[in-house]
């Protein structure tokens, strides 16, 4: 099955943007919008995955708290705790 990049980005995008609470939304919509364009197929999946994570786990991981899921790691999630957001 293939898959189209440019739909899959913006799931990607969307999902980033309207995650319910205003941090998540800035946070994780930054982080997308700065790496999304560096990232191949099966990382955009990853991203994917790490989306479909918790609001609090996603924080939680990104300010290297105590988590009450276990995120997989991968090149995405380690850029993701490991990428702190500037008010912009």
């Amino acid at each position: 099955m293939t898959i189209n990049i440019k739909d899959l980005k913006n799931k990607i995008i969307y999902r980033a943007n309207y995650r319910g609470t205003k941090e998540m939304d800035k946070l994780l919509g930054s982080f997308t919008k700065k790496y999304i364009d560096q990232f191949n197929e099966q990382e955009l999946k990853f991203l994917c995955d790490l989306l479909d994570c918790d609001d609090e786990n996603l924080y939680r991981f990104n300010q290297g708290q105590n988590l009450t899921i276990q995120i997989k790691l991968n090149k995405v999630s380690e850029i993701f705790k490991n990428y702190k957001y500037v008010c912009e």
